[in-house]
């Protein structure tokens, strides 16, 4: 299982070019891609999304939600601002999916390389 931030998934869908595009492209390929809950949320807020492409995003297979999730978030998101990384909560969500299930993350958002630092979480 590999899974795609929202970022890296919209860049896909807008044709744009990347590894991180390549790696959707191939996780989508071999039917590995998964998306963290709060990234399906993002993805489907916005209101001009077609449906086809509404179909697409609910396609993939979704990450589950994991007793003790939000506590979890909850503290990883203060370990990250007790040194002084302001994560944003979205952010922190995502992460905490990709580290409860240990899956690496596809995303071209840098803000996730605190997460990588001082949690572990295995960005690709």
């Amino acid at each position: 299982m590999t899974c795609a931030d929202t970022s890296s998934l919209v860049a896909y869908v807008q044709g744009e070019q990347g590894s991180d595009v390549d790696l959707v492209d191939r996780a989508l390929a071999d039917c590995s891609l998964v998306l963290a809950p709060v990234s399906v949320t993002e993805l489907l807020s916005d209101p001009l999304l077609i449906p086809a492409l509404e179909k697409f995003i609910l396609g993939i297979q979704q990450l589950e939600i994991k007793a003790g999730y939000w506590e979890r978030a909850g503290k990883l998101r203060a370990k990250l601002m007790r040194r002084r990384y302001p994560p944003k909560i979205a952010d922190t969500l995502i992460a905490q999916s990709c580290l409860d299930y240990q899956v690496p993350l596809i995303t071209r958002d840098r803000d996730f390389s605190a997460f990588q630092e001082l949690a572990g979480l295995r960005l690709l």
